[in-house]
């Protein structure tokens, strides 16, 4: 996955963390957590602020 991959992403994060709300989830977990995912392989510092939004967004969707 790369960071673009935001519903695979969302999906992932909602498995691995389902004690999580994602509402309440800051940008520096989020990105720790995108990049412990173990089909995760992209450059850890290609991301920002609008993408981990995304994924956040994404992670919202799947939960409700």
């Amino acid at each position: 996955m790369k960071w673009t991959d935001s519903l695979d992403i969302a999906i992932e994060l909602d498995e691995a963390y389902p004690e999580i709300d994602p509402k309440y989830v800051n940008f520096v977990d989020l990105h720790n957590w995108v990049r412990s995912l173990p089909d995760f392989d992209d450059d850890p510092e290609h991301t920002g602020e609008r993408i981990l939004e995304a994924i956040q967004m994404a992670w919202i969707g799947e939960r409700e």
